[in-house]
């Protein structure tokens, strides 16, 4: 399993670059940028992956909805330009609390959108036309999109249920998730995903899972701020749903919580699970912050 951790995206870009300058000198093997009510993910990764080599940048993940799949493309694209070809595209639906009432669009079938946009992306990411006149969105290109030496980056879906796991593992590269559990994984999401990617020929799929990660030896502390920085997740269906399936009722039950050993005891059993990468949220105060990240670094150089 490839060890990555978020990226605070609420600094300035500079800000940004050296957190993943950071990762980068630590082992780290990605830094992972979230698009919200910030920065916009892809325009910050360019500049900030210019000037840091080697480490992988992924978004976790770009709303859809925002941008047509030709805007999409040309950004990613972009980015794989800045930065030698070293984007992780995580995309996703965003909620229908942000697409309807902050955005004014429609949520209205949501998995369609997503598999016409897909068809659109994915054709224009490998440098081919994209011609989709689908039921909810129309997206046409008179040929390859014009940006020379590049590659398409792997495309993850934030993809949870049934049928949208189906569609990532058919036609992308694999998913991204966030507030769900090792036993979800095991049992919903890696099977799920799995099946449809070797049904479809595909390359086993990228599972790529970011949960809270804390080495504290107070847990209870540990737990009650966790859940007090993430405690609108639970409240999001999508989310909700996810947490449902692990039994579990709020962050900080799926998060990994304890010692050096139990922390590495939790990462082994997501391994086995079926993530291939991590997404680390680093919490915690000050010095559980610095073993939490030590401790993960030591992980990815292997010790």
């Amino acid at each position: 399993m490839r060890i990555g951790a978020s990226i605070n995206v609420g600094t300035t870009v500079q800000g940004i670059t050296d957190q993943i300058k950071k990762l980068a000198d630590a082992g780290f093997h990605a830094a992972w940028a979230s698009q919200i009510f910030g920065h916009d993910a892809l325009t910050a990764l360019a500049v900030a992956g210019a000037q840091v080599p080697g480490i992988e940048l992924g978004t976790a993940v770009v709303p859809v909805y925002p941008r047509h799949p030709q805007v999409m493309a040309a950004q990613a694209l972009t980015v794989q330009s800045a930065t030698n070809n070293r984007l992780l595209l995580g995309i996703g639906l965003s909620h229908q609390v942000v697409v309807e009432n902050c955005w004014g669009m429609s949520f209205d079938r949501p998995a369609r959108y997503m598999r016409e946009y897909l068809a659109a992306l994915m054709p224009m990411l490998h440098g081919e036309a994209a011609s989709v006149d689908g039921e909810v969105l129309k997206a046409v290109t008179w040929g390859p999109l014009e940006i020379a030496e590049v590659t398409a980056p792997p495309v993850l879906v934030a993809a949870l249920a049934p049928a949208m796991l189906k569609l990532a593992g058919t036609v992308a590269d694999g998913t991204a998730t966030w507030m769900t559990g090792t036993k979800t994984i095991k049992t919903h999401i890696a099977p799920t995903i799995c099946q449809a990617a070797e049904a479809a020929g595909r390359p086993a799929p990228r599972i790529a899972v970011a949960l809270p990660i804390c080495v504290t030896g107070n847990k209870d502390q540990a737990a009650e701020r966790i859940n007090e920085e993430f405690a609108l997740y639970p409240n999001l269906p999508s989310y909700r749903a996810m947490l449902d399936l692990e039994g579990a009722n709020t962050a900080a039950e799926i998060s990994f919580i304890g010692s050096e050993e139990e922390i590495r005891q939790q990462l082994a059993e997501l391994e086995a699970a079926g993530a291939t990468e991590l997404g680390a949220t680093i919490s915690g105060n000050a010095d559980e912050r610095a073993a939490t990240f030590e401790l993960l670094s030591k992980i990815a150089r292997g010790n």
